[in-house]
């Protein structure tokens, strides 16, 4: 875990839980992402410090905790910028964003943790003068509000989240998803980028990303009809979370709640616009029902 795994003369990443890239340019090197706490922050600078490298600044892909937990202890070490594309940095500025976002309200301790809540550092939006301009920003919505990719100049591309590994979908059944119309989206644009190399951040590196984004794509799908299913009988968004997660046979807990709670949420307003499911308030209750129940 956090070994450096070369790709090319400008382009590597350490291999952790939530990859981070490394884009080693003239005077430098910049991080795709930080990793999930300041550990993973200082973990990655010890492979920095081994390579001899300075530490310039860090692209970030997109706010969630995983990614940009390691920005606040890696700035303050070294000064380094760091740049978020458009809502992500306001998030990466003000990370009590993404538990209340996920919570619909002030989030309870229980979801106060590394793993939603990560620590707060100065960031600037990639439109900033100071970003490496030989680097492509690549829009990849639909995981999360604006997140973004990055193409190097040699042509490896870290596409972050828009992509699962099948081990991880049929793990954990519910990819978070943010908006599904988008994400639909950018699995049909990713082989068309220009990339040679895809590096996902929860998904092995290849050459040919095609395979891999039709199997998301595929299970998004089955998700799409299992949810438009389960509204074949009228229930409250809670009853639908419960048969969900019946359905797929995982256990129900705090943080999977507001996780898989959003994206179902998200299914259902895909559904709901696309006029496969009806939203009608019933004795003070919302009730989704399939289109035609």
């Amino acid at each position: 875990m956090y070994e450096l795994i070369r790709i090319s003369g400008q382009a590597a990443y350490i291999d952790c839980p939530a990859k981070i890239g490394v884009y080693i340019a003239d005077e430098g090197v910049y991080l795709i992402d930080s990793g999930g706490d300041r550990d993973a922050g200082r973990r990655a600078r010890k492979v920095l410090d081994e390579q001899g490298w300075k530490l310039l600044g860090i692209l970030v892909t997109h706010s969630n905790a995983d990614h940009i937990g390691g920005c606040q202890y890696l700035q303050r070490q070294t000064g380094c910028r760091v740049f978020a594309p458009g809502i992500e940095a306001q998030f990466t500025r003000t990370p009590i964003l993404e538990p209340s976002f996920l919570y619909g309200g002030f989030p309870p301790a229980a979801l106060r943790h590394k793993f939603l809540l990560a620590a707060p550092c100065e960031c600037e939006d990639v439109a900033s003068p100071a970003f490496p301009k030989e680097v492509k920003v690549l829009p990849l919505p639909g995981h999360f509000f604006d997140m973004a990719g990055y193409l190097l100049p040699d042509g490896t591309a870290f596409i972050a989240d828009c992509v699962s590994s099948t081990e991880t979908l049929e793990k954990y059944g519910f990819p978070f998803i943010y908006d599904v119309a988008a994400y639909l989206n950018t699995l049909d644009a990713l082989p068309g980028i220009g990339a040679t190399m895809y590096v996902p951040s929860h998904a092995g590196a290849c050459v040919d990303i095609a395979p891999l984004a039709e199997a998301n794509r595929l299970h998004i799908e089955r998700l799409t009809g299992l949810v438009e299913g389960l509204c074949a009988q009228p229930h409250t968004f809670e009853e639908l979370l419960k048969l969900a997660f019946d359905s797929l046979g995982l256990e129900l807990n705090f943080q999977q709640y507001v996780l898989v709670g959003s994206t179902l949420r998200s299914f259902l307003a895909y559904l709901l616009d696309a006029g496969r499911v009806s939203a009608v308030f019933e004795e003070n209750r919302l009730i989704w029902r399939r289109a035609g129940v």
